[in-house]
C-alpha cells in the first residue's frame, strides 16, 4: 500500500501527467494507492474518491460523498463535485 499526501503540491502540470502515469502503474501490479489530493486531474482519474468536508478546520471532517468522480458530480452538496464537472466534461 501507498499512501501519499498532495503529491501533486507544487508540480508543473506536465509532471503531474507523468505522476498520474506511475500512480497507474502501481495500480496495475495489483498495489493500493491511496491519495489525499485537491488536484482535479488527480481525482478525475480515481477509482474511488471520499470527499470530506463540507469546509476545512472546525467546520470539516464529515463524510459529504463517496464514489467514482463521476458519482462526486451528482452530489450537489460536494464541493469537489462541482469543482471536477468542468473537468470531466
Amino acid at each position: 500500500m501507498y499512501v501519499l499526501d498532495e503529491p501533486s503540491v507544487g508540480l508543473h502540470a506536465a509532471d503531474v501527467y507523468k505522476l498520474i502515469d506511475v500512480l497507474q502503474r502501481l495500480v496495475d501490479q495489483d498495489n493500493t494507492v491511496l491519495i489525499i489530493e485537491h488536484h482535479p486531474d488527480i481525482i478525475k482519474v480515481a477509482d474511488w474518491v471520499i470527499d470530506l468536508g463540507p469546509e476545512g478546520g472546525d467546520a470539516g471532517g464529515q463524510l459529504v460523498a463517496e464514489g467514482t468522480p463521476e458519482d462526486i458530480c451528482q452530489v450537489k452538496e460536494s464541493y469537489t463535485g462541482e469543482f471536477l464537472k468542468t473537468h470531466l466534461s
